[in-house]
């Protein structure tokens, strides 16, 4: 992928929805959520704090997160769908 986030953003490819409920349904494809969660491709820079440190990004490429159900920009990348959203919409690292 040929796209660097700047500042504060990362580019994060969203996890697949689940073809089935916990039951074993199968869901239609108008039907399912999208999920929130997904791995992180890219991170900027970081971003200043109000004396002109930066400030260190909380996560890193390959990282496993969970953000906010509305959070980020949808764009097409090479074909893939990826999000842009700053760091400050995400919520949890997976451990």
């Amino acid at each position: 992928m040929n796209l660097k986030p700047v500042g504060d953003r990362v580019i994060i490819k969203q996890d697949e929805a689940g073809e089935t409920t916990s039951s074993g349904l199968y869901i239609a494809t108008e039907s399912k959520e999208k999920p929130q969660s997904g791995t992180v491709l890219a991170v900027g820079e970081g971003k200043l704090d109000k004396d002109g440190n930066m400030v260190p990004m909380p996560v890193k490429e390959g990282d496993r997160v969970v953000y906010g159900k509305f959070s980020g920009t949808e764009i097409e990348v090479d074909g893939e769908t990826v999000l842009i959203m700053r760091a400050d919409d995400i919520f949890a690292v997976y451990a």
